[in-house]
């Protein structure tokens, strides 16, 4: 113990500081767990209600889990007898420099409200959105996590996310198929088209309506194009894609239509003199 502080001196510190501390302390760390706590239930509750999608769920638990937050340090500040009210003078000088510090930051959080606002996409939906591709798993102040078609996560900044252009695939139910199917100009046409129509139909996942539509759009320089569009539910778009690629290419092997390939032909020709 210093030879200038008596027992008594120190006893006033520990009694004027040590006891605050040690609140403070137990402030926060209740603080901190309550927010957990409170904001995880206040998002079962809104899904009790069936009413509000996860998307807005976990943006509201986490504003929740702020806002507890904000009020623990206000009340640790309180217990140490700091004004929170003459705070707002301090802010207020420190306004400009601190929104130019956190300018990124603030336009994240400007850019999660528009999101939750217009509605973009959701969680569980399939996008293509700041120069990224996958589901959307989480929505919250400043971030939007995804996860990738090969399970990688990815977090991009709101701002970002709000700033791009957004490809939604899962948000309307039926999408289109489109195929192209390139024919020799040898094969018969009407022939080709019916075993392109046989095998589509063939597959229940392709809707009724709106129609088939098939019709011949380009003559390439070695094939005739045939272009296939089919509507189906948006769950099936990818493996009815894949699957009518394949059953069409079998078909016309069967039915001895050709589907021409780029070839070059050699011609040599024998000089004057010599014998080929």
């Amino acid at each position: 113990m210093p030879d200038w502080l008596s027992t008594d001196q120190m006893l006033v510190i520990a009694e004027t500081y040590g006891v605050p501390m040690v609140g403070a302390i137990l402030v926060l760390i209740i603080g901190w767990t309550l927010s957990s706590i409170i904001a995880n239930g206040f998002a079962r509750v809104l899904a009790r209600t069936g009413r509000i999608d996860e998307t807005l769920r976990l943006f509201f638990r986490s504003l929740m889990k702020y806002l507890i937050l904000a009020v623990t340090i206000i009340a640790v500040l309180e217990m140490f007898g700091v004004k929170t009210t003459s705070l707002v003078a301090v802010l207020g000088a420190a306004s400009l420099a601190i929104g130019l510090a956190l300018q990124g930051t603030l336009q994240d959080l400007a850019a999660g409200v528009m999101l939750m606002i217009f509605r973009p996409f959701r969680v569980g939906e399939f996008v293509e959105a700041g120069g990224q591709t996958g589901t959307i798993k989480e929505v919250n102040l400043f971030i939007t996590e995804m996860a990738t078609p090969d399970n990688l996560q990815i977090t991009i900044p709101n701002s970002k996310m709000w700033g791009s252009a957004v490809k939604n695939f899962s948000r309307y139910p039926t999408r289109r198929v489109d195929l192209v199917f390139g024919i020799s100009y040898d094969d018969d046409i009407g022939k080709a088209m019916d075993v392109i129509r046989e095998v589509v139909q063939a597959d229940a996942r392709g809707l009724a309506e709106p129609a088939l539509f098939m019709a011949v759009t380009t003559l390439n320089n070695s094939s005739v194009d045939i272009t296939t569009r089919v509507w189906c539910n948006s769950s099936d778009f990818f493996g009815l894609k894949t699957d009518l690629t394949r059953n069409v290419k079998e078909a016309f092997d069967k039915a001895s239509i050709t589907i021409p390939y780029p070839h070059m032909q050699v011609v040599m020709q024998a000089k004057a003199g010599e014998t080929a």
